[in-house]
């Protein structure tokens, strides 16, 4: 793809958990480093990341987008905002793609939560998705969208999130409370530190247009999970309501392609590891 003029190297529409360690990276690397923020300006200033002052869901703030390399959007749902899930993830990403300039490539963190097989099985990119949760519906619909408005997007549809400051129902377990849901069921996990570097490796090897999943590789029952989070906060032994979870998500990701074609793979192997790092740098 040819060059295009660009102001920054890399724009962040979405600096959050996941956002603020890639650009991190990218900083380290000597990278200049834009990011669109609604209230943190100062807190990205002081990072060595150039703020832009601007909301997704109001598109007259957006006049002002930068022209960038390479955009990273990751933008998830601020529930303090109350704004709709499909509100912030479909028209947000509409109002941005109208009104960003030309860039190289565009990377779109989605999620695996647009998988709905039920029955354990692996999935990869080109299994079905037809989510049942509203959710995962607004998640495909929001790659749908992307799909048509900018083809060449490259999509990683991460596993679930998690790591320092970031651990699943921690305050739950700390209580002694029951978990909800069946303790069998897979949890499909990445640690934020190689959702990040899954980020940098899409910038350099991912092929336009493409998707891929983004997982440790190592599913986890929930028993398994939160049985060791409970020992490694000295909480209750982990118990579970195992109420009727009907049409419930409960698949196994496959992340064959992004090791193949990313070159990219995890640095934490697995949950035990992964856990053990997080808990050891959260600020408790």
């Amino acid at each position: 793809m040819s060059s295009l003029p660009a102001d920054v190297d890399t724009l962040i529409i979405g600096c959050g958990y996941l956002g603020r360690r890639v650009a991190s990276r990218l900083l380290a690397a000597g990278r200049c480093v834009s990011a669109l923020t609604r209230r943190n300006a100062e807190p990205l200033r002081e990072l060595s990341i150039e703020p832009i002052t601007g909301d997704v869901l109001d598109p007259s703030s957006l006049r002002n987008l930068p022209a960038a390399s390479t955009v990273l959007y990751a933008v998830g749902l601020d529930r303090s905002a109350k704004h709709s899930m499909r509100e912030v993830y479909v028209s947000g990403l509409s109002h941005v793609l109208d009104t960003l300039p030309p860039c190289q490539r565009f990377i779109y963190v989605s999620s695996t939560s647009v998988y709905s097989q039920t029955d354990g099985e692996w999935v990869d990119e080109h299994s079905s998705c037809a989510p049942t949760e509203e959710s995962g519906k607004v998640v495909l619909e929001a790659e749908q969208l992307l799909r048509a408005k900018r083809p060449d997007a490259i999509i990683l549809r991460l596993a679930g999130l998690y790591g320092p400051d970031r651990l699943l129902r921690k305050q739950a377990l700390l209580n002694g409370e029951p978990l909800v849901g069946d303790g069998e069921k897979w949890l499909n996990l990445v640690h934020v530190a190689d959702g990040a570097s899954a980020v940098l490796a899409a910038e350099f090897h991912s092929a336009p247009g493409e998707t891929y999943n983004i997982a440790d590789g190592v599913p986890a029952t929930r028993r398994e999970f939160y049985t060791l989070l409970a020992k490694l906060l000295g909480a209750p032994e982990a118990k579970f309501d195992h109420r009727a979870e009907p049409g419930t998500p409960h698949r196994r990701i496959d992340s064959t392609k992004a090791r193949s074609a990313l070159g990219w793979s995890p640095c934490f192997p697995d949950y035990r590891e992964g856990l053990t790092s997080a808990i050891k740098e959260s600020t408790m």
